[in-house]
Parts: structure tokens; sequence; C-alpha cells
């Protein structure tokens, strides 16, 4: 699946010198592009649920791991997609469509904790920490221009967040906007959310289970016919574009349209703290 307008998709690779011109340009078609994709990479999990406790399935205990690891770790990269009602990016009325990849500085592979696999595996999609280091962007800045571009607090302007499996993402993102450690327990954090973005977040692993839809977002993309538009699996430009054309599709459901599935959703639907 191509983005509606056709046009091919450029993912913007963000470091901190080109940080302010990028979150500019957010800005000025945040109005007219009100759905917006997340997608974070980060290095693992260093805190693992055993069996027993996993099969409890209690939002409760999921939350105070995902609140351990994301404590404990720093952000690689954080990817957003926007789009209209119909799935149309922006593109600045140039050939291309455009989403944004944002690389940060703050994880450093030689000091900070890590899991193994997840690193490596960032490495084999072209990931460069190296790189990151020397010109990424320090998430104290990410911040500051993340709260004034008008992705936030954005109660009255009817935003939409969408995420595949998204409660490190948000966590991790949560964690950047306050500089402070997540809240203690699952209540903070959810009000900690309605703050920042609203009460429009979706995630489509949660919902999917409702549509019959099952596995991780290539095999959900693959069940509805998307293919990736730009980029790399495990990229988190790439992935936060195909988490919104996989959106775009589940809208186009019957199940979607009807109340019915909109019933079982409630407010703020992450996969695992619901």
């Amino acid at each position: 699946m191509a983005s509606p307008s056709k046009k091919s998709v450029i993912v913007r690779q963000v470091f901190a010198k080109n940080l302010d011109r990028e979150f500019g340009m957010i800005k000025s078609v945040i109005d007219r592009y009100s759905f917006i994709s997340m997608d974070t990479e980060f290095p693992g999990m260093i805190f693992k649920q055993d069996q027993r406790i996993f099969q409890l399935r209690n939002p409760v205990i999921n939350y105070q791991y995902m609140k351990s690891n994301i404590d404990s770790l720093k952000i690689i990269q954080l990817g957003l997609a926007l789009s209209d009602s119909e799935g149309n990016l922006p593109d600045f009325d140039t050939p291309f469509c455009y989403v944004w990849e944002f690389n940060f500085k703050d994880f450093d592979i030689d000091k900070d904790r890590f899991v193994a696999e997840s690193i490596d595996l960032l490495k084999q999609q072209s990931i460069d920490f190296v790189k990151n280091k020397e010109h990424g962007i320090d998430s104290r800045d990410f911040a500051m221009m993340f709260s004034n571009s008008g992705l936030v607090f954005n109660y009255f302007k009817g935003l939409t967040w969408i995420t595949f499996h998204g409660a490190y993402d948000f966590g991790f993102l949560v964690k950047i906007l306050t500089q402070q450690p997540l809240p203690c327990d699952l209540d903070s954090f959810k009000r900690q959310l309605i703050y920042f973005f609203g009460y429009m977040i979706f995630d489509i692993k949660h919902t999917s289970k409702f549509l019959g839809l099952h596995g991780g977002l290539e095999k959900v993309a693959k069940t509805l016919n998307v293919a990736r538009a730009a980029g790399l699996s495990h990229q988190a430009g790439s992935d936060s574009l195909l988490t919104l054309q996989c959106f775009m599709e589940l809208k186009k459901l019957k199940d979607f349209q009807s109340n019915r599935c909109n019933q079982m959703l409630p407010a703020i639907a992450l996969y695992g703290l619901v």
C-alpha cells in the first residue's frame, strides 16, 4: 500500500543540527494532519516477567515492569508519521511525502544498559550508534521542541495518536517530556497521558484481537495487504509509517466502522495496560 497520493515516501532523518527546522515543518501542518503514528526504538527489556507472571496478564504488574525498564534505559529513536483522515501524508508541495525519524544521543553503547540481542538487531537494520552519539538529539532539547510543536495538550485539536503495542512508546515519550522517571502507579501514568495527549490514543495491537488479527506489526500488515512504503523494520520512522498504513486499512473494515469494535475499547487502550 502506497500513500493515497501515490507519491514516494521519504523518511526525514533528524539530528541535533536540523531539529528546529523539522519541528517547524511539523508545526506548520499539524492543523491539517491530525492522525499521528508513533514508534520508538530502545535497547531491549532488561527486566522480563517469567511465564507464570506473564500469564496473569495483570495491567498493574505489566506497568511496574514497564516502568522498571524505561526508568533504567535510554531511547535510541522515535518515529512520527502524520496524516489526514484519508491517510495522506504531508508533501509540502514537493514530489514526495514525508515522515520523521528522530535520532537521540542519550544512549551510550559503551556505558548504558542494554540487551545484546536488541542492539545487534538494530545494528543489522542500519542504526548507527556512533553517529547518534556524536550528532544525535539531546532528549531535553527534543522535549522543549515537542512541547511547542502543537503535538501535545491537544484536548481541543482532535488529534488521534496511533501505535502498535505502544505502551513502551508512550512511556519513553512521557519520560522525555517530563525529564523524570515514570509515575509510581498505572493510574498516575494514564493521567499523564491524558494531560499530554488527550483521550484519543489507539493501539492497533489491542484492537486487532477484536477483529481476528493476531501477531506482530509485520504479520498484521501482511494480513491487511499493507506493504512497507519506506525504510526497514525496526527503524522508528518506517515502523511508524507502517503502523499508520495499517490503521487506515483497519478503518475500512466493517467491524471497525460499526460500534461493535469501538464499544470494546476503553479510553487509552494500550496493549498490556488494560
